[in-house]
């Protein structure tokens, strides 16, 4: 250890009490008593020469030292969790848990499985849906796909994969409806219905701001939607109810098959796809299951320009 460096166990009853602002709850999750975690913060708080904690009514707050200190402690502990987790699972030889969107799981990866078990049929990859970006990330989940700007986390370990690329889409009969289906205009996006999502609102701003335009205002008329997922909104273009801003990776396949039109192309954002991960040496799985999204992520690439 480290000279001088505290107990693990007076830092571990800290970062609790930090976490809780109560004594009695961070004793709780410990399983010791309240009296325990008070000795263990006080011999802390000596061997480091600072006050950590104060009163406040019937609970505690952090001093601008305690503050300090528990920013290197979640750090550490997160670390630890992750990094036991990780070498528990591989002793265990569990299969690769990759965790993303529902959307992004249902329209992206689920009709490329064949090809991913063909392509690398020693891979055990087990996928599982989330609609919220948790990290650190949650136990039993060995990395994570998503939509992000950087900068990162300084505790995680991200493979960039691709940039995110959005772009308006439709059906083809409502271009048809308004005569315009050779030669569409921006301008014609204030003559239709616009469909947004929860999960990403500025995704109409950025689009239209990267035309060199001001979104428009929409009146109570013009019947603009909005909806909880991605997906749902999808759905609603494929309806013929208005004009998605969609990530391009997402409706490839509409595309392909005239069930919507992108005629005003994709521009990149900067947020970029990337696979989220603890820490530490990329296992074979994971470098196998790189390899294979980079791949795959090229030719959509390619074919969105």
């Amino acid at each position: 250890m480290t000279p001088n460096m505290p107990s693990l166990n007076a830092l571990r009853a800290f970062d609790e009490v930090a976490r809780q602002l109560s004594i009695s709850r961070a004793a709780e999750v410990l399983h010791v008593t309240h009296g325990a975690v008070s000795r263990q913060v006080r011999q802390l708080e000596e061997q480091l020469g600072v006050q950590l904690l104060r009163k406040a009514g019937r609970s505690v707050a952090l001093t601008p030292q305690g503050e300090q200190l528990r920013a290197v402690t979640s750090v550490a502990f997160e670390q630890l969790g992750q990094g036991c987790e990780q070498l528990r699972r591989q002793a265990q030889n569990a299969p690769l848990v990759l965790s993303c969107s529902g959307s992004f799981l249902a329209r992206w990866f689920i009709p490329r499985l064949d090809r991913l078990r063909q392509q690398c049929p020693e891979l055990d990859l087990h996928l599982t849906a989330s609609e919220e970006a948790h990290w650190p990330l949650r136990p039993g989940i060995d990395a994570e796909l998503r939509f992000a700007a950087p900068p990162w986390p300084a505790t995680a370990q991200v493979v960039e994969l691709a940039p995110e690329l959005i772009g308006p889409v439709l059906r083809p009969d409502l271009l048809a409806d308004l005569s315009v289906a050779d030669n569409p205009s921006v301008e014609l996006l204030n003559r239709l219905p616009l469909l947004h999502t929860r999960s990403r609102e500025q995704a109409w701003p950025i689009w239209f701001a990267a035309q060199g335009l001001v979104a428009p205002e929409r009146s109570p008329a013009q019947r603009d939607q909005q909806f909880e997922h991605l997906s749902y909104m999808l759905e609603a273009a494929l309806v013929g109810l208005g004009v998605a801003i969609a990530p391009a990776y997402l409706v490839e396949e509409d595309l392909r098959t005239g069930r919507l039109l992108a005629p005003w192309g994709f521009i990149e954002t900067s947020a970029r796809l990337g696979l989220w991960l603890p820490p530490g040496e990329l296992s074979q799985g994971v470098k196998q299951l790189v390899g294979w999204l980079q791949g795959e992520l090229q030719g959509d690439r390619e074919g969105a320009r």
